[in-house]
């Protein structure tokens, strides 16, 4: 376990009125979903075996969650920072590119430009595997990138880029102009992400699943200018990759090639925000992973823990219980559920929750030494049917040192529906928890 010196606004020594609040608050990503033919008309939470999760619940209360609002199907980005308490509603959004930046530590002035990429496969200019098949190694997409760096040429010779891979098929990217600044006000040429006010936004419905191109938002010479460069990048990537020898290895391994990055999501400006700490008066810090989570963590000032891998919950359930000594609300992102919802597979959905439930709380429960309080909840729902974000809401468990039961009995979208906690704002969930811990 590995701790990224990122201090808060208040130390843990001023917070003496809150020395004996402990609240792990976890979020499983996409952990929300809807009924599933191949469960028998269960969600993969109703079909779970957790008996961990579940003591949870039948001692504590319940609800649901719709994270940053009716008909928004958000990206982690987004939803994470409502779930934490900041809400942009009628604000500009710094963009996701922006976030996954500053979680990657590379230098970033305001004006450069900053977007999400994910590797993909192409038939054509029809993409038949938005992630490349999910198993592309360190050293493929590291070889990738730069050559990319080294052999796109851009007509005009002030502009640069830079591309850093994070983790599987994920990579960011950043274009410079030595003259000019650069503008967000652009469109993806990811099809299955729109834009609303900055904002990340799934589409469920996409019917062309073909490369798009980049449009400026406006008629300003810096956004056309940058739609520009970003359509120059994709069209000569696309030509270089098509012979590069990574993907003609991957081919020939029976691997989808990495044929194109789709981009979104841009970002030129770092956001400046309340740190957590000063907003709620208590120490915080997190376990986290991406370089999504490491960016907003940062952004807000919090104690950064490392795991040292996404998947080993054991390892993480144990980690948790021996930081919560430390701080009055531990933030826990953990990967799984999300990944199956976008394949569609239910059970394989279930069964991550399960391992979870074992592994993950099961572990931290036997560990944890202090009176506690247990939330949980997650960033957004990726039902199996829909092979993506939805808006549908999020089952939230509210359990512990204090916490009255409300009868409910397992941690479930139909258990939160009727939960005495009702339906929260993303926003709102921390706030709401607080309060009751101080209102007991």
């Amino acid at each position: 376990m590995t701790l990224q010196i990122n201090h808060g606004y208040l130390s843990v020594s001023t917070l003496s009125d809150n020395q004996d609040l402990r609240i792990l608050y976890v979020l499983l990503d996409g952990i929300g979903d809807l009924p599933n033919p191949s469960l028998n008309g269960q969600t993969p939470l109703e079909a779970a075996k957790t008996p961990n999760i579940d003591s949870l619940a039948r001692k504590g209360k319940m609800g649901q969650v719709i994270s940053v609002g009716k008909g928004i199907s958000p990206q982690s980005d987004i939803a994470v920072f409502n779930m934490l308490g900041y809400d942009f509603q009628g604000k500009k959004y710094a963009g996701r590119g922006i976030i996954e930046i500053i979680g990657c530590g590379v230098d970033f002035c305001d004006g450069d430009l900053a977007l999400r990429g994910n590797f993909a496969t192409l038939d054509s200019n029809r993409i038949i595997d938005r992630r490349a098949g999910r198993d592309i190694l360190k050293q493929e997409a590291n070889s990738i990138c730069a050559f990319l760096e080294d052999n796109v040429k851009f007509d005009d010779p002030d502009v640069s880029v830079k591309i850093t891979p994070t983790i599987s098929h994920r990579v960011i990217i950043k274009f410079g102009h030595n003259k000019k600044y650069l503008s967000d006000k652009i469109t993806n040429t990811d099809p299955a992400y729109g834009k609303l006010n900055g904002i990340g936004v799934a589409k469920t419905n996409v019917e062309a699943m073909v490369v798009q191109e980049s449009q400026s938002e406006d008629n300003f010479e810096s956004s056309i200018l940058s739609a520009k460069i970003v359509n120059e990048f994709t069209r000569k990537s696309i030509s270089l990759l098509k012979e590069h020898p990574v993907n003609l290895n991957r081919i020939s391994n029976n691997k989808k090639p990495m044929s194109v990055i789709l981009l979104r999501d841009a970002g030129n400006a770092v956001p400046f925000l309340q740190p957590i700490n000063e907003k709620y008066g208590i120490s915080t810090s997190c376990l986290v992973d991406m370089p999504v989570e490491i960016g907003i963590a940062k952004i807000l000032g919090m104690d950064i823990f490392r795991s040292q891998k996404i998947d080993d919950y054991e390892e993480k359930g144990k980690d948790v219980a021996e930081i919560l000594n430390s701080y009055n609300l531990v933030y826990v992102h953990i990967k799984g559920p999300d990944e199956y919802g976008h394949d569609g597979d239910a059970l394989g959905k279930k069964s991550n929750i399960e391992l979870i439930d074992e592994n993950f709380f099961g572990v931290f429960l036997k560990c944890v030494t202090k009176q506690h309080i247990v939330v949980i909840s997650g960033d957004h729902s990726t039902p199996c049917i829909r092979k993506s974000h939805t808006d549908d809401p999020i089952p939230l468990l509210v359990s512990g040192n204090g916490i009255k039961s409300d009868g409910s009995q397992r941690f479930t979208e139909s258990w939160g529906n009727k939960g005495s906690v009702g339906t929260l704002k993303g926003s709102e969930v921390i706030s709401i928890v607080l309060n009751m811990v101080r209102t007991q």
